[in-house]
């Protein structure tokens, strides 16, 4: 007969192989997370305290000069205010317009077709959709959006030449490019949401508009909450587009933060001064995110 001292070593046993066992679970995710995300970050931030030119053998430390030299560098302000601008055009435009087609898909009988439709310019890579645009955006009668204004009498528009449209252009592209993404989202929130509330505002007289603004938006909070956060670190991210699309120009007009990384980094081999953007572009996104969840999430109600 067993002793309540040995039941009780075997209970914990069990108890520490049950918290062994959780750990092993998620052990490939701290893995991949580890290998993949956190040493690049830290090693970014080292490299950034070094001049080095894949030359030299040993890079050389500098402490904070790259960061200074940051401070003081215009191009970077350059870039660092484009970057705002494209962000500012495509996440509430991609955001409205995702939101406005999942309402629209929630009502049709074919909404997973749609949906495909819809999601297919997320997978198309962004350098082969950047080079179809750019085909449309061919200056002169060769352009497919030139010949398209031309029929109403406008045009024709050097839309990637021109300083004033370049960004525009470049805008309207990365907001087809992630409009599938929020759609499926969006529609996935939408789905969660029970039928009996909608009914039953219906039934008490609401209108269309009453019964979103009150009734569906409020309680899409939080799925609105995601894509806004996605959205807008990936739009900081936008890299092909303008690299096949304008380089950077004209003057300077697309010029956004990570082809300015690139730039230095394999253009002028500055890989300690590049590494240094790429940390202050970490430090600018995670600064957005804790600002969105400080602001925002407080006000989100989880239960649907």
């Amino acid at each position: 007969m067993s002793s309540p001292g040995n039941a009780f070593v075997r209970t914990r046993r069990w108890r520490v192989l049950r918290h062994i066992e959780g750990y092993l679970y998620v052990l490939p995710a701290f893995v991949i997370l580890g290998v993949f995300q956190l040493w690049p970050s830290v090693y970014t931030f080292v490299l950034s305290l070094h001049d080095w030119n894949f030359i030299r053998r040993v890079p050389r430390y500098i402490g904070l000069a790259n960061y200074e030299r940051l401070i003081a560098d215009e191009y970077f302000w350059l870039a660092l205010r484009n970057t705002a601008v494209y962000s500012l055009g495509v996440v509430p435009a991609s955001i409205a317009i995702g939101l406005a087609l999942a309402l629209l898909l929630t009502g049709t009988r074919r909404s997973a077709l749609y949906r495909v439709l819809l999601f297919t310019p997320v997978v198309t890579a962004a350098s082969a959709a950047s080079i179809i645009w750019k085909w449309m955006y061919a200056p002169g009668a060769d352009g497919l959006l030139n010949r398209l204004i031309g029929l109403a009498g406008l045009g024709p528009e050097r839309w990637l030449q021109d300083p004033e449209l370049a960004m525009p252009s470049v805008v309207l592209l990365g907001i087809w490019k992630s409009i599938g993404y929020n759609v499926v989202i969006f529609y996935a929130g939408l789905r969660n949401i029970s039928r009996e509330y909608r009914e039953a505002a219906r039934i008490d007289g609401a209108s269309p508009w009453q019964e979103f603004s009150r009734i569906v938006f409020p309680l899409l909070a939080p799925t609105t909450f995601f894509v806004l956060v996605v959205s807008v670190i990936s739009s900081f991210q936008v890299f092909s587009q303008v690299y096949v699309m304008t380089g950077g120009g004209p003057l300077n007009r697309t010029l956004v933060l990570v082809y300015y990384l690139y730039n230095q980094a394999f253009g002028s081999f500055r890989i300690g001064y590049a590494s240094a953007i790429a940390f202050v572009l970490f430090v600018i996104l995670l600064a957005l995110t804790l600002v969105q969840r400080l602001v925002l999430q407080p006000r989100i109600h989880y239960d649907n």
